[in-house]
């Protein structure tokens, strides 16, 4: 519990006028909680025993005022908690996303999808519940606990001590179980991290599912998911179940034992009855809050766990940062001896390029051999193991990230749609100008088909563009790319999905803007590529050979090897 209030303080010194008012509201709880049970006293003994009329009249009043104190303090404290947890939760979310999408390509590519989305929603929930809930309860309890214990006391310490010393032994148990809740917890929320998994895989390939018809082994595998899910919740319902019926035993052991001695001085005229009532009412509410005290404290255990899993993402910190130089304009990229190793296989070895304005370069190979590497390297999805990649003659890991990928269009062979409207998506990351959009469009040859739509560019997009053909989406990434200007783009199979009239206009539109920008074209369909200024044959990671379409045909081996596949 200690830890949870440590890891957040930081977060709650940024509310103290809120925080505040909610201990205000707390401590009108506390008093008014206190004071109805006080209330108990002047209408036992003074009213029903001494039969003072006086006193009667103003009961009624006092209960009033206590019990609105009271209500007004609940709302006030509960406003205000709920708020400050509402809004600490939304900044520790957006905090987490912008901190995710600038970690390192290769860290997210070993991270699962579903194992990033599980702990960006269901284990920020888990958190809601500490910020907004947990900790204004501790506090609110506490604060409980400490008025009704002083009360009791003041009433009758003798009565107080035999309370105060049996409920301390509950601990001892409690203690055990919120340790084994924090295993669970644990446990729980990873397998809650495999569930969301599993169900991303299933619909992200669900053409894959229903084209095999294997729906059933699918159900299978996720039927076991779920099944070491529900264990696991069991297990966590359990123990929280087994919190309530330990207080309880101890508690009526406390209670019975100081009513028993208390009744004793009342009969010994010791004690008034309205003394008494007051005691054992004040000794009622002060066990609700030790209760719930401890149920808090089982539940704080999945927080922590929560807490410990965000904070995993939080310390993991990127390997590739930005640097300080602006990069304004792009007239040469040269890889020098350039090196790449994921882990400890070579995927680039002693590469030497120099890509100059004007000039389109082709990236060919088999699978595998290092191609979309090289462009990745570019856009500094990963940086070089060895050698120099630099840019203007400055090494690329010296300009500012953003200035970078200002000046480069990257068009992957997986294409991105958003879930927005054409114009977004075209003019994704700036704001929309209709012209720019239009223009890109058309250079992309897809605007005959957007200006038939109702709503033209302001059509909105299904996710992932399914509402369009393939083709169709090929060519919105693409203009996506060209509405950027860039000085350097790069396209990895981007016409792949267009049929041949589409893709030799593409090729035009491309052709009439190559001298403004330096152009990497990675391309498996060789015929394709015959307008390239230089062509680059991978195997292995390394560039085996180099010169235009007819020079390649006529001299390179490995070339030829892949015109004869009619690529």
């Amino acid at each position: 519990m200690k830890a949870l209030f440590i890891y957040y303080s930081p977060y709650f010194s940024a509310y103290k006028k809120e925080f505040f008012f909610a201990v205000l509201g707390m401590i009108a709880v506390a008093v008014g909680t206190t004071g109805s049970a006080h209330l108990l006293k002047p209408v036992l003994d003074d009213v029903f025993i001494n039969k003072d009329r006086e006193m009667l009249n103003l009961i009624p009043f006092a209960i009033i005022g206590i019990f609105s104190l009271k209500s007004i303090g609940k709302f006030v404290q509960t406003y205000y908690t709920v708020y400050i947890g509402n809004d600490i939760v939304r900044k520790i979310r957006n905090k987490l996303s912008f901190h995710l999408m600038h970690q390192d390509m290769e860290y997210l590519n070993k991270m699962r999808n579903g194992e990033l989305l599980s702990r960006s929603t269901n284990d920020i929930v888990r958190i809601q519940n500490v910020v907004s809930s947990l900790i204004p309860a501790v506090l609110i309890n506490a604060m409980l606990i400490v008025s009704l214990t002083g009360y009791v006391i003041y009433q009758s310490p003798k009565l107080a001590f035999y309370f105060l010393i049996v409920m301390p032994l509950a601990l001892l148990p409690l203690q055990m179980l919120a340790k084994r809740m924090k295993k669970y917890s644990r446990s729980s929320q990873e397998s809650a991290a495999d569930l969301t998994s599993r169900l991303t895989e299933m619909f992200n390939n669900i053409e894959i599912i229903k084209s095999n018809s294997s729906q059933q082994y699918e159900q299978d595998q996720f039927s076991k998911e779920n099944l070491n899910f529900f264990k696991l919740s069991i297990k966590q319902s359990k123990i929280n179940a087994l919190v309530s019926p330990v207080l309880e035993v101890f508690g009526s052991v406390a209670i019975a034992i100081a009513i028993f001695v208390g009744a004793h001085e009342v009969i010994a005229d010791e004690m008034t009855v309205g003394s008494f009532f007051a005691f054992v009412t004040a000794l009622f509410m002060l066990y609700d809050p030790i209760k719930r005290f401890s149920n808090i404290h089982n539940q704080m255990q999945d927080a922590l766990a929560a807490t410990e899993r965000i904070d995993e993402l939080f310390k993991v910190t990127p390997a590739i940062t930005s640097g300080e130089d602006i990069l304004k304009d792009v007239e040469e990229i040269s890889f020098d001896d350039v090196s790449l190793f994921y882990e400890e296989k070579a995927a680039l070895e002693n590469v030497n390029i120099t890509a100059q304005k004007g000039k389109v370069y082709a990236l060919v190979g088999d699978s595998g051999a290092g191609k979309s590497s090289l462009v990745n390297l570019l856009v500094r999805f990963y940086d070089v193991s060895k050698g120099t990649l630099s840019v203007n003659h400055e090494d690329i890991r010296s300009y500012t990230l953003a200035s970078l990928h200002h000046k480069i269009a990257f068009v992957t062979q997986r294409i991105f749609i958003f879930q927005d409207t054409i114009a977004h998506n075209v003019a994704y990351g700036e704001a929309v100008d209709e012209e720019r959009v239009v223009r890109a469009l058309k250079k992309a040859f897809v605007w005959d088909f957007v200006e038939q739509l109702p709503e033209g560019i302001e059509t909105r997009l299904d996710e992932f563009g399914t509402n369009l053909s393939g083709g169709q989406r090929q060519r919105i990434a693409l203009a996506r790319a060209l509405y950027k200007d860039p000085e350097v783009l790069i396209l990895d199979e981007a016409t792949s999905a267009l049929d041949n009239k589409s893709e030799k206009a593409i090729q035009l539109a491309l052709e009439g803007i190559k001298k403004e920008m330096i152009t990497f074209v990675v391309a498996h369909r060789l015929s394709t590529i015959e307008y390239a200024d230089e062509i680059l044959v991978f195997e292995e990671g390394k560039i085996v050979s180099r010169g235009t379409y007819s020079e390649l045909s006529a001299s390179s081996e490995a070339f030829q090897k892949l015109t004869s596949g009619k690529q």
